[in-house]
């Protein structure tokens, strides 16, 4: 039980070292990385649509 509390008491001295961001850091690294996971998922869903529109155009040329 020593070491929960040891370890509890360090995790508060580490987290009183960090330097957190101010508000408009963290907005605007919020934008950022909500519009590149946009994009992202944009991107993806298009090469997922060019895949399976693929596979489906081969199976059925091709298959059996």
């Amino acid at each position: 039980m020593k070491d929960v509390a040891r370890f509890f008491r360090e995790v508060r001295i580490e987290l009183g070292k960090v330097i957190w961001p101010k508000y408009d850091e963290w907005f605007g690294s919020t934008i950022v990385v909500l519009f590149l996971v946009f994009v992202l998922s944009i991107y993806l869903g298009f090469v997922d649509f060019c895949f399976s529109s693929l596979a489906k155009f081969l199976l059925k040329t091709y298959g059996r």
